[in-house]
This record gives structure tokens, sequence and C-alpha cells, in this order.
């Protein structure tokens, strides 16, 4: 195994089980600082603030700071600063609008506006999708936070934030531009944040979909846990493999 100099790792199903710890993932994380090799969590989640997020992580025992902490609500953010959006329109919840709001970007309850931002909204309402829509059709940029289409709930699986903006798609007939995982802006914002030279970087994950495929889209080695989302049953049919493949993270090798 080859010795890593920086770690990206997921959260749900990797760190955790709703709000549930994974026995093997405080002491991979307390390898991880003992030895003072940089990690970054990255996620989808963009309903929360780093803070709320690297706050869970400690009290499940898993070492974290906010700032080794990238969602895709940042990441958002900061892609919106950088096109040098003014305006936004944004379907979601604190998480994604705080942070877009720091990036010095205003959000107006208007269908004139520069862009539309789609994160997932608990309180999603037809006129908000209303709005979304007529705001693209008068030449809004549309983006999306992730591409989602369900998420884990205590009685099942949930319709995610891609399968809102999937409604929107159709409705409009455009696409958006996906900002987190498996798409590539959300890596580069944790690989920014992360500071290892990509060769030297692992992308640590139990979703083919989105954390496997976001390492090949990204040229990130590849690290899958069988703790989460994707069966053994499936992964094998696959034609990429990932990097590695372990059953939990006590498995793996530093040196």
């Amino acid at each position: 195994m080859k010795n890593y100099k920086g770690y990206l790792i997921d959260l749900d199903g990797t760190m955790y089980k709703g709000n549930e710890v994974i026995p093997e993932a405080a002491p991979f994380i307390n390898q991880l600082a003992e030895r003072n090799i940089p990690y970054v969590f990255v996620t989808n989640n963009s309903t929360k603030s780093t803070h709320a997020v690297a706050e869970k992580l400690n009290k499940l025992g898993i070492q974290a700071k906010h700032h080794q902490v990238v969602t895709s609500s940042i990441a958002t953010a900061k892609y919106l600063q950088e096109q040098s959006v003014k305006t936004c329109y944004c379907i979601g919840q604190s998480g994604l609008k705080d942070a877009i709001k720091q990036q010095g970007i205003q959000l107006v309850d208007s269908t004139d506006t520069d862009a539309v931002v789609v994160g997932l909204d608990r309180e999603i309402t037809y006129e908000k999708l209303a709005k979304a829509c007529i705001a693209i059709q008068k030449g809004a940029r549309f983006i999306s936070t992730n591409r989602d289409h369900a998420i884990p709930t205590e009685a099942g699986l949930g319709p995610g934030n891609g399968a809102f903006t999937a409604l929107i798609q159709t409705s409009t007939q455009q696409n958006p531009t996906f900002i987190g995982k498996p798409d590539t802006i959300i890596m580069n914002e944790a690989l920014e944040v992360l500071g290892v030279p990509k060769e030297d970087v692992v992308m640590v994950g139990d979703n083919y979909q989105t954390d496997i495929q976001s390492g090949f889209h990204s040229g990130v080695d590849t690290l899958f846990v069988h703790t989460g989302v994707t069966a053994k049953e499936e992964l094998v049919t696959f034609g990429k493999q990932p990097t590695y493949i372990i059953e939990n993270l006590s498995e793996w090798a530093f040196e």
C-alpha cells in the first residue's frame, strides 16, 4: 500500500451511519492525527455548516476542526464567488444560504437574479420550485449542490437534492452545473484545503457512485470501505474498481 501524505474522507457510511459512529472510524482518524497526516472530510450535505459537522464528529469521538470539513455548500459558495455571481435565488437550508452570504453574494427572493442554486430543502414547496424554473428560463445560471437522488432517513430512503434538481431540469430543459461528489468542483476545493499534491492523496468512502467516482474523475487514488452504501455484490459488477478495497478501516495499514 502506498504511503499517502493526505486523505480525503467521506462521512455518512464511512465515519458514521446517521447518529451512530462506525467503530473503526475514530481509531483510523486517531492514527492520522498521531502521524501528522493531513485529512479533510468531504460531504455532499449542504444543510449544515462546517462548524456543525465538526461538532457532530467530535461528539462521536472523531477528531475534527471546522476547517477540516468541506461541504457542498462551501464549494458552491466559492464557485459562485469565482464566477462573479452577485445575486442568487437559493432553494436550500441555512448551511447553504449562510455559506453563500459569507462570500458576499446577495440572496434574493426574485426571478430576476444572476443564478439559481438548488440544495436540499426539507421545506420545499411548489412556489419555490416554480420560482427557480422561471428564473432559469429568464437566463439565470442553474447550479445544484449535488446529484444525490435519495438520502437515508430513519424510515428508509427519502428524496435527495438530485430529485428536486431533476424536476427543475425537466421543466426548464436546462442542465445544471453540479458541485458535489462525484463532480470535480468539490474535490478541487477539498484538495486545495488539504494542500497535498493529488498523486499523494487517497479518497476514502463507502459509495462507489459518489466517493469512488469522485476519485476517478479527479485523478485521486481510492480506498473503498464496505461499511455503507455499496454492497459487495454490486461493487464487483463495475468495470473500473477502486485502488483498494477493505472490509472496514481497521484493515488499512499506514506503513
